[in-house]
């Protein structure tokens, strides 16, 4: 029987001063079906807020983990801020393949990318998550660690900043 999958989080309202994003529920395990996904994180925001967290993904003894959710995204906000919330982390499996770390969320006008969430352990491992994508000045976040294919680092901003690590392990 497959777990159940994490809530979604919360959105800040798009007008709301300083706020951040909620992050996204925990999946929910499973004996030997596939664990439940992890929830989206929340949207932040209109200044200083972050975006939510994804939640991990659920595990399983006999299936697959499940997948982490992804991080929830930063809006229009001062510099060093409106980050992108970071992937949740793939589910753990004993026997079956890890679940696959979530997306890092996408940065605000100006802030960093979320990081992509790790690969779960498991007889064959989930693959990282891909990091949040930078849009004007801000890092792109870096790729999720996994045992198996690892994520692609998110690009960093059109005017300043770097690119997210890819394939980190």
């Amino acid at each position: 029987m497959a777990g159940g999958g994490g809530g979604v989080g919360g959105n800040a309202g798009s007008l709301t001063l300083n706020a951040s994003g909620g992050a996204g529920g925990s999946g929910g395990s499973s004996l030997s079906g596939k664990a439940g996904a992890g929830g989206a994180g929340g949207s932040a925001g209109l200044f200083y807020g972050s975006g939510g967290a994804g939640g991990n993904g659920g595990y399983s003894l006999n299936g697959t983990g499940g997948d982490g959710g992804t991080g929830g995204a930063g809006q229009i906000t001062g510099l060093r801020s409106g980050f992108g919330g970071a992937g949740g982390a793939g589910g753990a499996s004993d026997t079956g393949a890890g679940g696959n770390g979530g997306a890092g969320g996408k940065a605000g006008l100006y802030g960093n990318g979320g990081d992509g969430g790790a690969g779960g352990d498991g007889a064959t491992s989930g693959k990282g998550g891909a990091g949040g994508n930078a849009v004007v000045i801000g890092n792109g976040g870096n790729a999720g660690k996994a045992g198996g294919t690892a994520g692609a680092g998110g690009a960093g901003g059109l005017v300043l900043g770097r690119d997210g690590q890819h394939g980190l392990t």
